[in-house]
């Protein structure tokens, strides 16, 4: 498998070989779903919490007799029917939602998704990025560039979620230039994961060949 690499004005500066195992794999929706699904719930920040019967204050008493009120018999004002009682079923904060992701699952679930976007013409190699005033208006000229190569028109017309660049390293005035472009995220290359790629149309790979290297490692 060969895929052509372009430079940041749109032209063809050469070709790189892309390995079967990473870019070939078979479509694993159920992988995927479960990566996903996990590494959100990883990342969940717990905060909401509500108070059981035992951490609402007062209700110690009993608020009345057992029989003879002709009322409805209460044993404590910390009931759930009660205002200012407890709260049935609420959010936990020492609730863990933490699940288990294998080494093996994540890096297979991710080969999944970039054979995908492979497959279905949604990514870009391009050779290194270069912002030397890191304005906007250069960003929106590359963007302009790219969207030429190969009829990839969206990266400048879809107004959301248009495409994801990955990095080969950290770049602040790559990141700078793009920064007030909505349409488009920047990021490392080492920090992609499935629903990260997923959520973007298009998937644009910066110095390929440091990038094909690292994503292979994630198979040791």
């Amino acid at each position: 498998m060969e895929a052509k690499i372009y430079n940041q004005i749109g032209k063809s500066v050469g070709t790189i070989s892309l390995p079967e195992e990473i870019f070939g794999a078979r479509w694993n929706a159920d992988l995927v779903h479960q990566v996903i699904v996990s590494e959100a719930a990883n990342a969940r920040t717990l905060v909401a919490h509500v108070k059981g019967r035992g951490e609402v204050r007062g209700g110690g008493k009993k608020p009345w007799k057992q029989k003879g009120t002709g009322r409805a018999r209460h044993g404590s004002s910390r009931s759930p029917i009660w205002i200012g009682g407890e709260i049935t079923h609420g959010p936990n904060s020492e609730k863990i939602y933490a699940r288990k992701i294998n080494k093996k699952m994540k890096a297979q679930a991710l080969f999944a998704v970039l054979s995908q976007k492979w497959k279905d013409g949604e990514m870009i190699f391009v050779d290194d990025f270069t912002m030397k005033d890191a304005k906007t208006k250069e960003a929106k000229e590359v963007l302009k560039s790219l969207s030429g190569v190969e009829s990839r028109e969206g990266i400048v017309t879809k107004r959301k979620n248009a495409a994801l660049f990955a990095l080969g390293k950290k770049d602040k005035a790559v990141e700078r230039s793009f920064a007030n472009i909505k349409s488009i995220e920047t990021g490392e290359l080492r920090n992609i994961t499935p629903a990260t790629v997923l959520k973007y149309k298009y998937l644009v790979i910066s110095r390929p060949a440091e990038a094909i290297a690292f994503i292979s490692s994630k198979m040791k």
